[in-house]
C-alpha cells in the first residue's frame, strides 16, 4: 500500500506543534526518548504519528471524543504500537 504523503506530513505538523507548544509535554519527552534509543527524527515523528492517527481515528470512526489519557499513555509505551 502506498503511503499517504499528505496525511503523513499533517500527522508530522501536529507532532510539530505540540512540540513547539509543549502540550502536551509528553509528546517532546516521547520525541527526546526515542531519538535517544537511535530512532533518526522522521522515524520518531512516524510512531508519535501513530498515537495522533489512532486518536483521530476513534473520534472519526467512532465518535468519541478525544482521550487525553489514551494519547498519553500510548506516547510513554513508544515505539509500542499505540493501543485503544
Amino acid at each position: 500500500m502506498k503511503p499517504n504523503i499528505r496525511l503523513r506530513d499533517a500527522f508530522f505538523e501536529v507532532v510539530d506543534n505540540q512540540i513547539k507548544a509543549n502540550d502536551p509535554p509528553e509528546t517532546a519527552e516521547a520525541m527526546k526518548r526515542l531519538k535517544e534509543q537511535g530512532y533518526s527524527e522522521f522515524e520518531a515523528k512516524q510512531l508519535i504519528g501513530q498515537c495522533i492517527a489512532l486518536e483521530t481515528f476513534m473520534v472519526m470512526k467512532h465518535g468519541q471524543e478525544h482521550n487525553p489519557e489514551r494519547y498519553i499513555r500510548n506516547l510513554n509505551n513508544l515505539p509500542e504500537e499505540p493501543e485503544e
